[in-house]
């Protein structure tokens, strides 16, 4: 009698976004992302409080409106991730016709809900779930809270499948390669700029203080990219944005250096942040607007962002790449079972 192929279930997942670039969608959006402990880690009940009192009555509105900004047919996030899974699922299948292959495109936070997906998963019906966090590099901020998710669902399965995490690829050579073409083209159409910065998503520097290697892998990326570029020292550097709070966070903080290097005669920059794997608010209105307002307000005369990697053909490659080494793994140790 033939066997059913085995079904694997691989996950794509970011960080998420809101519905719709509205202040109730966003409300409802940052409750969900700022009532994890990982993200922020007040005692559960004081920082409740803060975040109901203070946070979502005022924060929301705001955010809609930059968000509005930027806002494509849908959030540029879940467009960029829905055109990566999309590559992916016709590109993966026919390397693996040994397989019942499900390629979804998730979100921690928001929609389509990697919790949601899993309430739905059984796991007596699926053999591997391999979970690829579309995180260049691991943090227990934004990486930590997807293994949180699949490790509450296998608290309650019976009978497990095969589970499997891509961790990271911060020092990949094709995630190194694929950044450092994007700049290579950036510049052949629009110039060399004075400076180039590599502007990482920031965490506050007690997480770091207490293990998080997230920091360490950020400054590994910017250094790999710089020699690829083969840029001297004077040429480039690193920086951390999106600071929320009150408390230290990891530096140099990206608009402080901005504003000294407005201040100090730098006139033109070109910024990027390898910590993205799809363009989002966070860069396409923080670091490409915002930034730029206040760089030339310091002095500065020119500013130009450079696109994450999104649906770059070398960063598809990269996931087919990574996937295609876990998927191998699992074929040998399905076949075990045969």
């Amino acid at each position: 009698m033939k066997q059913d192929k085995p079904k694997i279930t691989v996950i794509l997942a970011n960080l998420g976004t809101p519905d719709e670039p509205t202040a109730p969608a966003v409300s409802r959006y940052l409750k969900e992302f700022l009532s994890d402990q990982r993200v922020v880690e007040i005692p559960k009940v004081i920082w409740q409080i803060i975040l109901r009192l203070f946070v979502l009555p005022r924060r929301p509105k705001r955010v809609a409106e930059a968000y509005a900004s930027i806002w494509w047919k849908d959030s540029p996030m879940r467009e960029i991730l829905f055109d990566q899974a999309d590559y992916l699922k016709k590109s993966l299948p026919e390397k693996y016709p040994e397989f019942d292959l499900n390629i979804v495109p998730l979100m921690t936070y928001g929609n389509p809900g990697m919790k949601a997906l899993l309430a739905d998963l059984d796991g007596s019906k699926t053999d591997h779930i391999l979970l690829f966090p579309l995180y260049p590099q691991y943090s227990a901020t934004s990486t930590a809270p997807q293994y949180d998710l699949l490790s509450k669902w296998a608290l309650k399965q019976r009978n497990l499948p095969g589970i499997s995490i891509i961790r990271d690829y911060y020092q990949h050579p094709l995630y190194i390669r694929a950044l450092a073409e994007s700049v290579k083209r950036f510049r052949a159409e629009h110039g060399t700029a004075d400076k180039l910065l590599m502007s990482f998503h920031g965490i506050p520097q007690p997480f770091a203080d207490k293990g998080d290697p997230y920091p360490e892998r950020c400054r590994t990326t910017a250094k790999l990219v710089a020699q690829e570029l083969g840029l001297q020292e004077s040429e480039w550097a690193i920086s951390f944005q999106s600071r929320f709070g009150a408390q230290e966070w990891v530096r140099p903080y990206t608009d402080e250096l901005l504003d000294e290097w407005g201040k100090s005669g730098i006139k033109s920059v070109q910024i990027m942040s390898p910590a993205f794997s799809a363009d989002c608010l966070e860069t396409l209105e923080e670091l490409a607007v915002e930034n730029a307002e206040n760089f030339k307000k310091a002095g500065g005369e020119s500013y130009a962002y450079i696109p994450a990697l999104n649906t770059d053909e070398m960063h598809l490659t990269l996931f087919q790449t990574l996937l295609t080494a876990h998927l191998d793994a699992i074929k040998v140790t399905l076949a075990q079972y045969e």
